[in-house]
């Protein structure tokens, strides 16, 4: 007669297992709260399915038959691999894959994403987290790819296969030398700014546009001398008393030193912060709770910002 794999009870395989474990079949019942005619009927019917005797019984016990002991070594190798299967699965339940892929911008590296690392790290001990840092546009371009999981990044345009969700809008802040003549206003108007030496955005940058045109609404002249694409770059050449920036507030909150003063600037000038993730396949466990982590710094830094403006 063959043996059909299907044909086992897995539960009559388990209590075989159990009464080897227990050396008896009515110590095997005890331990697990179930009648020893049941544990017998189910090891007769597992012998019956294999073919074989598994034990010899006797007044004293069972003891297993040289047929039983290889067959019980088959079943612990099986088991083996179904304990690590369980792990496995128990893993990816709670933690998701093993390693998560994170695409930022320059501006986030300073302050901001060390802390999310961290606290991520401590939630998440043995996972992996890898974080690239890259242009608006390669952020977005990973991100498309399927390269990375998660994305931190300026709005864009012209880009597919990748979903966005605000995380957060933020206003610009105007950046001093700590010693400037303006240092003791409760915020910065463009007029205030006249004849005032500018650290400014990159050429094309959202907010360099709005910028000037803010300057231009209001017939002030500023000169410019250094066009520097990141916040982080801009404010330490204010630091160095080189002229006035109007910044990330995220990056020069974090980059706030001895040398250097932060004031609102009017008109408003926002500065959007979007979160990007791979359109063409699922969010992972350890996607969504890295984002959520990045929901509760970025919340309370504006709490932080809107009571001290």
């Amino acid at each position: 007669m063959s043996l059909n794999p299907r044909s086992l009870n897995p539960r009559h395989v388990d209590l075989f297992r159990e009464v080897v474990r227990h050396n008896g079949i009515t110590k095997a019942a005890l331990s697990l709260r179930i009648g020893q005619p049941f544990v017998s009927r189910a090891i007769a019917r597992l012998e019956r399915e294999i073919g074989f005797a598994l034990f010899e019984r006797g007044r004293g016990g069972v003891t297993l038959t040289v047929e039983g002991e290889i067959f019980l070594q088959e079943v612990e190798r099986n088991q083996v691999g179904l304990d690590y299967l369980a792990r496995a699965a128990r893993g990816i339940r709670e933690r998701g894959s093993g390693t998560l892929r994170i695409a930022c911008l320059p501006a986030f590296t300073y302050s901001l994403m060390p802390r999310i690392v961290s606290s991520f790290s401590r939630k998440n001990p043995g996972i992996m987290l890898s974080v690239a840092v890259h242009s608006p546009e390669r952020v977005w371009s990973l991100v498309a790819s399927g390269q990375c999981d998660v994305g931190l990044a300026r709005p864009q345009a012209g880009f597919t296969a990748v979903d966005d969700e605000l995380l957060m809008t933020t206003d610009a802040v105007c950046v001093l030398p700590r010693q400037h003549r303006l240092r003791a206003k409760r915020s910065i108007a463009p007029k205030d700014l006249h004849g005032e030496t500018m650290i400014a955005p990159a050429p094309g940058a959202p907010h360099r546009l709005r910028l000037e045109r803010a300057l231009e609404d209001a017939n002030v002249e500023v000169r410019t001398v250094a066009e520097i694409q990141y916040s982080m770059q801009r404010c330490a050449l204010v630091a160095q008393g080189l002229g006035f920036s109007i910044v990330d507030p995220v990056v020069a909150r974090d980059f706030a030193s001895a040398r250097i003063v932060l004031k609102p600037f009017t008109p408003r000038l926002e500065i959007t912060t979007v979160l990007l993730f791979p359109s063409q396949r699922p969010r992972s466990r350890l996607a969504l709770q890295f984002c959520e982590l990045l929901r509760a710094e970025t919340a309370e830094y504006r709490k932080t910002a809107r009571a001290t403006a």
